[in-house]
């Protein structure tokens, strides 16, 4: 096969994949809130930013803030989110971008998310917080700034990288593309690669993992516009730009750390360090990776109660 017959090939197929991902294509209303609740919306640079409230408005506030990958939602804490409302005012927001949330076609930063949540969480009387992984990143960021006043922070597998570093824009700006890069995503968010993703660094046990919640995760990365924001994460443009110790060095909250003891990608002696620096309580999970608050909700609401007040 000639050079020309080949990338005529793959055009037509990329071309295939690309009219494939447009009729899997979903509306934003399409998609149900992941989480019982009543919904809101917060107005933030012209997007509409949605989030979902539960429990007694006279309850302190606690602002679960859901980690970044692909099928990113407020979902990640439905294991836990109705048995927090029975004690606090839960609040959980869709990041820009993701879930319910509008999803415009920007090229999504770290410092984007640091201002949202730092300017969302100033929404509210001293909350406190429990965010993951990357996201974790950005709420230390936010706990750095002195005139930003949090009650205390809880973070679950902290990470400052998740893609490339240093970023590759080349990568970034593939995945935008209108056709190879629908094409591309279109795989990266089909089911087997969900499935993949969940097994390799999301849950010690992704059978425990019900097929309901993967069709919410594919929905939800099938919303028009869902593959901007993840085309930063994998390109690395979502890195934080912080030192996570620094950080909670800075700030003057109380903080936990929440640990799987089986996560590869952020491995627990990158836990242990970081809780030395600075000096604050890891609790480990066995059996778990990036998301213990899912794998043993029972055993992660023993630990909010132990450490978040």
């Amino acid at each position: 096969m000639n050079r020309t017959r080949l990338l005529g090939g793959l055009a037509l197929g990329a071309g295939a994949v690309a009219a494939w991902a447009r009729r899997s294509r979903l509306e934003p209303d399409a998609l149900e809130p992941a989480l019982d609740g009543e919904e809101r919306t917060y107005r933030w640079r012209g997007m509409d930013v949605s989030y979902v409230v539960a429990g007694d408005p006279d309850a302190p506030p606690l602002v679960l803030v859901h980690g970044v990958n692909a099928a990113g939602s407020a979902g990640e804490w439905r294991a836990v989110f109705d048995a927090l409302a029975e004690e606090y005012r839960v609040i959980a927001p869709d990041l820009p971008g993701f879930g319910r949330s509008d999803r415009p076609a920007l090229r999504y930063s770290a410092a984007l998310y640091t201002d949202f949540l730092g300017e969302f969480l100033a929404t509210f009387d001293r909350p406190r917080v429990i965010a993951s992984s990357l996201s974790a990143a950005y709420v230390a960021d936010v706990a750095a700034d002195p005139d930003v006043d949090l009650r205390s922070l809880l973070l679950v597998v902290p990470t400052t990288v998740a893609g490339p570093d240093p970023p590759k824009t080349w990568l970034r700006e593939l995945i935008r593309s209108p056709v190879l890069g629908e094409a591309l995503f279109g795989l990266i968010a089909s089911k087997p690669s969900i499935r993949y993703f969940n097994a390799d660094h999301g849950y010690d046990d992704p059978d425990a993992v019900g097929e309901d919640w993967i069709d919410y995760e594919w929905r939800t990365a099938h919303v028009a516009g869902a593959r901007f924001a993840p085309a930063s994460f994998i390109a690395g443009h979502l890195n934080a730009a912080v030192t996570l110790s620094d950080a909670l060095e800075t700030a003057a909250v109380p903080v936990t750390l929440v640990w799987g003891r089986e996560t590869e990608l952020t491995p627990l002696s990158e836990g242990r360090e970081l809780a030395t620096t600075v000096d604050c309580p890891l609790v480990v999970f066995d059996r778990a990776k990036l998301l213990p608050h899912v794998e043993h909700p029972e055993a992660f609401l023993e630990v909010v109660a132990d450490h978040l007040d």
